[in-house]
């Protein structure tokens, strides 16, 4: 177990472990990082854990300080993006995202011991302590996670803590692997931990405006100014590392796209506008509204794909036999479908629309579950409760009447 006197790496301990990662064909990785008050999440400290048969344990363990720019990572971050390297991680997305930025790599080969989990019967939402626990029957101390990791020096107990997070993550990859193996899941698992590879904290300030509340009851004009507010709200953001709201709060925001003020007396009607905010930022405000009133308009889009209250049944129903499917197959049933998956397919099928780009009908899960989608929105079947109180599917000489004379929804196919 690693020790709490664990000390920081420095650029020969980082190229030993990359060296050592090359020849072992695997990694373990782990960051800890600080995202309040900034706008993007600082990385503060890497772990990385190897496979080496000179150590006790057999497990090298190395902790690279992320403020200390004398460190060399670009060897580890060259591996990263070898994909003869296995990259493990536990519920790694932002680990991703944080690694891709800061080392300025591309992440292949990613295995997530976490998403992997799912796929052997337990929780798809498992912290790395519970998981240790039910896979390897191993109990780790969690009291350093919420600490400054931006403060330096870090303390004995945080090394520890940061160092034990990795000491046993391909130890558990390789438990859970084994199981995987014996139940044909492993592809399955190895396509949606590949998903991670692209995880992003990047944001385009030219689309963020799209994500706002309730922007869609804009008029098209006020929406384009929107679009403009947002962009600039976001630079902002990026040029002075601060969270977007303390920049410009949304309600604030989406005044100011409505009202369309061109005045800076104008500006003080607001809401959640302080005068010192207007004195400072009034001119760059009145610039990004009159640039978003030459804008063309931004015409509101249809609505296709959307749930309304008459789908509600349905898409319980759709997610009773899904929960049943993932049973049957041991499978985490937040890995098969959301709620938001439900509801555009189930639009899509009220509204004779194209198959919705939602995760429930590509790969894997198309093959799982796809045709008793299929035969479900097709009104081709009827469920019902059979041996062993196990939802079945009962073929149908003919669709309800309900169903209308043609099948509705998308072609699962």
């Amino acid at each position: 177990m690693p020790t709490a006197d664990h000390l920081l790496a420095d650029s020969a301990d980082v190229a030993r472990s990359a060296e050592l990662a090359r020849a072992r064909g695997r990694l373990g990785i782990d960051t800890e990082f600080m995202s309040e008050g900034r706008y993007r999440a600082l990385l503060c400290l890497t772990q990385v854990a190897v496979e080496d048969s000179s150590e006790p344990t057999g497990i090298r363990t190395i902790l690279i300080d992320g403020l200390d720019r004398g460190v060399d990572v670009r060897p580890l971050a060259d591996l990263l993006a070898d994909p003869e390297v296995e990259v493990v991680l536990h519920a790694g997305r932002q680990d991703v995202a944080i690694l891709r930025r800061a080392w300025a790599t591309q992440i292949t080969s990613v295995f997530d011991t976490q998403i992997a989990a799912g796929f052997v019967g337990e929780s798809a939402q498992s912290g790395y302590g519970n998981l240790l626990g039910s896979v390897l029957g191993l109990r780790v101390g969690k009291t350093a996670s919420y600490t400054r990791w931006d403060a330096r020096p870090l303390t004995a107990e945080q090394l520890s803590y940061a160092a034990e997070d990795v000491a046993h993550l391909l130890q558990l990859a390789d438990a859970i692997i084994a199981r995987l193996s014996g139940t044909d899941r492993l592809e399955w698992a190895m396509e949606e931990c590949r998903r991670l590879e692209s995880a992003t904290d990047e944001r385009d300030p030219d689309t963020v405006w799209e994500r706002l509340p309730r922007v869609g009851q804009l008029d098209p004009q006020s929406r384009a100014v929107a679009r403009r507010l947002a962009a600039w709200r976001e630079r902002t953001a990026a040029r002075e590392d601060r969270p977007v709201g303390q920049v410009l709060q949304d309600q604030p925001l989406l005044e100011l796209a409505k009202r369309h003020p061109r005045a800076v007396e104008a500006l003080s009607q607001i809401r959640g506008i302080h005068p010192s905010f207007i004195k400072r930022r009034a001119g760059e405000l009145l610039e990004a509204i009159s640039a978003g009133l030459e804008d063309p308009p931004i015409p509101r889009e249809a609505r296709r794909g959307h749930s309304d209250a008459g789908d509600a049944p349905l898409i319980a129903l759709a997610e009773a036999l899904l929960r049943a499917r993932a049973m049957e197959a041991g499978l985490a049933y937040e890995l098969i479908a959301s709620r938001s998956d439900l509801e555009q397919i189930i639009a899509a099928a009220r509204q004779s629309g194209p198959e919705p780009e939602v995760r429930t009908l590509a790969g894997w899960r198309r093959e799982l579950v796809g045709a008793d989608l299929e035969a479900l929105l097709s009104g081709a079947v009827a469920v019902a409760v059979g041996g062993g109180r196990r939802l079945e599917l009962h073929p149908l000489d003919r669709p309800p009447a309900s169903a209308g004379p043609e099948p509705r929804g998308p072609a699962l196919q």
